[in-house]
């Protein structure tokens, strides 16, 4: 029985560390066709500290991110599905670019230099995540970068009046994957007639490793405001402070801790958590904006960003008809996204920060997820 522990712990070693020394940089592949014959490629990215990353460029998914847990295996951590037909059958926002306008604009209505402009809605009267053909069903020009940290560019061309958005708006959003076991997303944009602009990504993580859900997970946001909604989770243009109440994220709190506070009208709207917190530090500049701890794994999540805000999202719109390449079902609160981002409906708010860009000026906007183990 000690010699065929033994050699399952040798078995494990041998497979752990090839996963580790495996080719460090970016292999392509082929994940399918779009319906109009179009090929579509899937891009591993590697480095020497056994992370690797998935992304194709049919809307520039994330489909897998693998990272090791405080033992060292290595498991992947965010929510994905197994073939290019399954994303091109719709899916509740894996992990794809988000545009042109990230989040909710309300009614689908916004007026910009004296026009009025009216955009898809959804069943519930608002315009969400880009639209009926958002950045998220689009084929992006990819170009991969090799090297120690490997890269993928993407590029979009999102023509003046794509789902009734003014302004030719050329795009580019590069994944990096860093030395130190961190993702980078870098977004440019720039346009040739005033317009709104508001990119981020919606990956759902599950630092379990698919074990669990995420309601023991630890989070803390350093952010002392949150943006109210109304029923439809449109801001109403009210900043809460967050001191008192569940969404009170500044020190490290368990998901679960007030999830269900129902007496919370905010929670009622949100069936959980889906709303924008509002960063004490409003600068540009690269800052530390939330951190995610699974206590099972040890992995710890850091989200740098260059936003003013993070849409904290709890799957509570999930229900198990998603399921994993292995089988698993994604369920009512199973991950969160934490979607770093200008705020919802900035459009119709003068009091936020401002998503408006205009010819001549670059939008640029960064967020890192990077990945650590605690002990």
């Amino acid at each position: 029985m000690k010699r065929r522990t033994s050699f399952l712990l040798l078995i494990s070693t041998v497979l752990l560390y090839a996963f580790v020394h495996q080719k460090t940089g970016i292999e392509q592949s082929v994940f399918g066709k779009m319906p109009d014959g179009r090929e579509v490629g899937l891009f591993t990215l590697r480095n020497a500290k056994g992370m690797e990353v998935k992304i194709t460029n049919y809307g520039g998914y994330i489909v897998s991110c693998t990272v090791p847990d405080r033992a060292g295996k290595p498991e992947n951590v965010v929510l994905g599905l197994g073939t290019l037909a399954d994303y091109l059958k719709g899916t509740p926002s894996l992990g794809p670019i988000i545009g042109r306008y990230g989040n909710r604009i309300a009614h689908g209505k916004f007026t910009l230099d004296g026009t009025d402009y009216t955009l898809f809605t959804n069943p519930s009267g608002i315009h969400i995540h880009g639209g009926k053909v958002g950045f998220d069903k689009k084929l992006w020009d990819a170009t991969p970068v090799d090297g120690a940290e490997p890269a993928l560019k993407l590029q979009y061309t999102s023509p003046d009046g794509e789902e009734n958005y003014p302004g030719t708006l050329n795009v580019n959003v590069t994944y990096t994957l860093q030395k130190d076991n961190a993702l980078r997303i870098d977004y440019k944009a720039t346009t040739d007639k005033a317009t709104v602009v508001n990119l981020t990504n919606h990956a759902y993580f599950n630092l379990s490793g698919m074990k669990a859900d995420v309601m023991n997970n630890v989070v803390m946001i350093k952010a002392d405001k949150v943006l109210a909604t109304d029923k439809t989770q449109v801001p109403t243009g009210e900043i809460r402070p967050v001191a008192g109440t569940p969404f009170d994220f500044t020190k490290p709190t368990p998901i679960g801790a007030h999830i269900n506070d129902t007496t919370d009208t905010q929670i009622r709207y949100g069936k959980g958590y889906d709303h924008c917190w509002v960063f004490t530090d409003q600068s540009a500049k690269l800052k530390l904006g939330a951190t995610v701890f699974e206590p099972t794994s040890g992995r710890l999540m850091e989200v740098y960003t260059t936003e003013p805000g993070v849409q904290l999202y709890t799957a509570n719109n999930l229900n198990g008809s998603v399921r994993s390449p292995e089988g698993i079902a994604y369920t009512r609160r199973f991950a969160l996204c934490l979607e770093t981002q200008h705020f919802p409906d900035s459009p119709n708010h003068p009091n936020f920060p401002t998503t408006t860009l205009r010819p001549g000026a670059t939008y640029l906007s960064t967020t890192v997820y990077k990945f650590k183990v605690q002990k």
